[in-house]
């Protein structure tokens, strides 16, 4: 009997797992990109850019709800492009999977400062998947476990966008081909302690115009210069967040030194065997 080979299968090519993307940017994703980080810069960082006799200040209650909303649309949009530019199946599977892994790692440890296992996570799948799928995948994870927690609200926006920041951060370090081994899990470890303050901070940014008047002495003062108002800023990070944001990057630190080198190679045994980079060929059956 004559074995039907398959209809569809992919190329013997071998394709590097050290330059394998799962999703490669093109130019109109580069461009979204750029347009959507740099609104997002603007809506994280507006209280220093907006000058004291703006009428902005007047609508310091009003202008992160405004942002969130704009944010919600752009990172659809952004979804969407990236998405155009070559998210397959087998790029959504995984995406799907390591999603849920994230969502579910993000629970443990509530309520206790800095056990926040699911940025460790992050950190290794951007590093082996590349910037444009860790950019989606910092999004959908952090919407995914919001949903999960009930953490909705109008700071999600803002999380997922610093997520997906925090997640392509790492797709941008320098190749694998060069850094392998304790070396490359030293410098993910050193990424992921700097980048999770870089996380703290841009949250921070967030919710400090929210405070009003609870806290005079440290709140957002609309009348006040930059100067005065990054003394605040600072003030308010040191009082508020700074324990948390250390216990985030040591937990991060930990985990990636510990088990960091086995998850990159299930990740990056995973990337092989999943090729996406792979064209499908379709051949006749054999008569």
């Amino acid at each position: 009997m004559t074995r039907r080979p398959d209809m569809t299968r992919p190329s013997p090519t071998p394709v590097s797992p050290a330059t394998t993307r799962a999703v490669r940017l093109g130019p109109r994703s580069l461009v979204t990109l750029a347009l959507v980080s740099a609104v997002g810069v603007v809506a994280f960082g507006w209280p220093f850019l907006a000058p004291p006799t703006s009428q902005v200040g007047t609508h310091t209650q009003d202008a992160p709800w405004l942002f969130a909303g704009l944010l919600v649309l752009l990172v659809a949009v952004l979804a969407a492009a990236i998405a155009e530019s070559g998210l397959g199946p087998k790029a959504v599977a995984m995406l799907g999977v390591l999603a849920a892994t994230g969502a579910a790692l993000r629970p443990i440890g509530a309520g206790t400062a800095g056990i926040e296992p699911m940025f460790f996570l992050m950190v290794l799948s951007g590093r082996v998947l590349g910037p444009g799928f860790g950019f989606a995948l910092g999004n959908v994870t952090m919407f995914a476990s919001a949903l999960l927690t009930g953490g909705v609200g109008p700071w999600m926006p803002f999380q997922m966008l610093a997520m997906g920041w925090f997640t392509m951060g790492a797709g941008l370090l320098p190749g694998p081909v060069r850094i392998r081994g304790r070396a490359e899990v030293h410098l993910l470890a050193a990424y992921g302690f700097l980048a999770a303050f870089a996380y703290g901070t841009a949250m921070n940014m967030a919710g400090w115009p929210f405070m009003g008047a609870l806290a005079s002495n440290i709140a957002f003062d609309p009348d006040a210069g930059v100067p005065a108002n990054l003394a605040r800023f600072v003030t308010y990070c040191l009082a508020t967040s700074l324990g948390w944001d250390l216990g985030r990057a040591l937990v991060t630190v930990v985990l990636t030194l510990t088990l960091g080198p086995v998850l990159l190679r299930a990740l990056r045994r995973a990337t092989r065997r999943a090729a996406f980079e792979a064209p499908v060929t379709f051949e006749a059956p054999e008569r």
